[in-house]
């Protein structure tokens, strides 16, 4: 386990996301598609669904670029773990 015993080390959720995703800065903030005709994305880590559709997750947090996204729940389970700085969208 890690984190105060939390979150186990073989929780179903890890998948090598420590390799593009530790440290990183984050920003919290509405989604965005990552390019022109990009229609949705899925967390880093429970893969559940962010989009412009209502049905779909609306907000969470992405790296600055936007090109990976984290839900809500599964940010509060890691940020510590992976050590994320997380930025304001209005201070970017």
């Amino acid at each position: 386990m890690n984190r105060k015993n939390q979150i186990p080390s073989d929780d179903w959720r890890r998948q090598g996301q420590e390799k593009f995703l530790r440290g990183n800065k984050l920003v919290f903030s509405n989604y965005k598609p990552y390019r022109l005709g990009w229609e949705h994305d899925h967390c880093e880590f429970c893969e559940n669904k962010f989009s412009l559709r209502k049905e779909d997750l609306s907000i969470g947090y992405s790296t600055l670029d936007g090109n990976h996204w984290i839900c809500i729940p599964c940010f509060n389970d890691f940020k510590d773990e992976f050590n994320w700085s997380v930025y304001n969208s209005d201070n970017n």
